[in-house]
């Protein structure tokens, strides 16, 4: 019981040593995300927690409409605030490259998340690139739809204005032998049009076999275009991230399986390695690395919620994870929180 007792006290002098040193700072998280996109509320709960746990003020700033224009100026103001530190998306590598820039000049560290990538990061002089690499992720997904029989397939892009979007597309047409133009359908975000659009273009392609959403804003409109043309369980339906309609689908069999990039680390871990770097002094994003995969409460968060980032010395890929029949129970336990 002493030697218990000696743990907790420990991890408790862990904990505090995080908040103490860090308090004071404050970091902006800087997004391209429209507000009526259900996927960015897990990421905001990972931006909160990591806020917690390192006693630190974190704002979060994104364009309400999803337009990179307001991102940019939200870029700008982050550089004439002087932050502590900067997390953002590379929504789109050349509107971002020169606010971006500016503020790695002023010597701000900044971390990328979610969009872009660790070369992508590099180029702009980012410290480290945290997200699922696009291409790799879609040509993961492929290659289950290939083993299913798949040949043909209609790519649901509801994020059209961002580039990285198409590497999704891309890598699942190449893996399956499809052409990857002639697959991609521009849906736009509005769920109506949504729907009308698929609705179209299964009426259109009658020979598809597979549809892949891009993300819950597309995904739960496609199924119900699906479903009006009766062919549910006819098509082989897959999505990238997770809402309460996919995980049912899941477990109905109606979804073969949802691409997961856990979005719950992409909020949680920019924040908790800019704290890092700030309680060290240091400017070495490796250390502060080490020090996060050794913090004990990121490993509770991580075992609870059933999460698997992936260290590496290029960054951390928080996907391609899929969720099938097999594992949506605990996903959906905490589907739409940190899942």
């Amino acid at each position: 019981m002493k030697g218990a007792a000696r743990l907790i006290g420990a991890l408790a002098m862990v904990a505090f040593s995080v908040s103490a040193v860090a308090a004071g700072a404050r970091f902006v998280v800087v997004s391209h995300a429209p507000d009526a996109d259900p996927f960015w509320n897990v990421v905001k709960n990972g931006i909160a927690d990591a806020q917690r746990d390192f006693g630190v003020t974190v704002d979060y700033r994104n364009p309400p409409n999803g337009d990179l224009a307001d991102m940019v100026r939200a870029l700008e103001q982050a550089s004439a605030r002087n932050y502590d530190g900067v997390a953002t998306t590379i929504a789109d590598f050349d509107v971002v490259r020169d606010p971006l820039k500016t503020i790695v000049a002023k010597g701000i560290p900044v971390v990328t998340f979610n969009s872009g990538t660790a070369r992508q990061n590099a180029e702009l002089g980012g410290l480290l690139h945290v997200g699922q690499p696009e291409y790799e992720a879609g040509k993961a997904a492929g290659e289950r739809a290939r083993a299913a029989g798949v040949k043909s397939f209609l790519c649901v892009n509801n994020n059209a204005t961002n580039p990285a979007s198409f590497e999704r597309c891309r890598g699942f047409a190449e893996a399956i032998g499809a052409d990857f133009k002639r697959s991609t359908l521009d849906s736009g975000n509005d769920p109506t049009e949504v729907e009308n659009r698929v609705f179209a273009a299964l009426h259109k392609r009658p020979d598809t076999q597979a549809v892949l959403a891009l993300g819950p804003t597309s995904a739960v409109p496609a199924m119900r275009a699906i479903s009006k043309r009766g062919l549910t369980k006819k098509i082989y339906f897959a999505t990238f991230d997770l809402t309460p309609e996919v995980d049912k689908g899941i477990e109905a069999g109606t979804v073969a399986f949802a691409i997961d990039q856990q979005p719950y680390l992409q909020g949680y871990i920019p924040v908790a390695l800019l704290a890092l770097m700030k309680r060290d002094k240091t400017r070495d994003i490796r250390r502060a690395v080490a020090a996060l995969q050794a913090n004990p409460q990121f490993q509770q968060r991580v075992r609870t919620y059933g999460l698997k980032p992936r260290f590496s010395p290029d960054g951390v890929d928080t996907g391609p994870n899929f969720v099938t029949r097999e594992n949506v129970a605990l996903v959906e336990k905490y589907a739409g929180q940190y899942r």
